[in-house]
């Protein structure tokens, strides 16, 4: 008996195409990114606020900051670990509830506690995670309302939208 020989029938090949090569991006990313203002209009000196990038601190620091529009990618930068940022939301959030219950109970001299609080746990998070000074000393209103608008941006989970915004890396 003859024995027959299987042979399976080979399918074309089709020749694989090598993926298009990709041009490497030789542009230096820009430092600054600037607001335009949404009317079209020639832009106003709050809306022509240039926001630098986080690779170089130094364009970080100012000698002076004029508003809160500039203050804020500042104060932000300055608050890029996460665990400052729980350490301010956990401090802000117990000074606001003895806040609450100094007003609601009547003793205002509680009202000191509540500021310490908050303030307690902000410094701890500059000075050991940060090991920054607190915009604080330096700034001691456009900080205060940073502070609860940082709050408000954690609360919300809008915070790590605020940092890509700026070009902040969140550490």
């Amino acid at each position: 008996m003859a024995k027959k020989a299987k042979t399976k029938a080979r399918k074309p090949t089709k020749k694989k195409s090598k993926p298009a090569a990709r041009k490497k991006n030789t542009r230096k990313p820009a430092r600054h990114t600037e607001v335009k203002s949404s009317r079209g209009a020639a832009p106003t000196a709050a809306s022509a606020v240039s926001y630098p990038s986080s690779d170089n601190t130094r364009f970080w620091k100012r000698d002076r900051y004029k508003t809160l529009k500039e203050f804020w990618p500042f104060y932000l930068h300055e608050h890029r670990y996460a665990f400052n940022r729980t350490l301010h939301f956990i401090g802000s959030t117990l000074g606001l509830v003895i806040f609450a219950t100094a007003i609601g109970i009547g003793k205002l001299w509680l009202i000191i506690p509540a500021f310490v609080s908050g303030y307690a746990f902000a410094w701890i998070g500059h000075f050991f995670v940060e090991k920054n000074r607190p915009a604080t000393f330096t700034y001691p209103i456009k900080s205060f309302i940073s502070d609860w608008r940082l709050w408000y941006n954690v609360l919300t989970g809008r915070v790590y939208a605020e940092l890509k915004k700026f070009g902040i890396e969140s550490k």
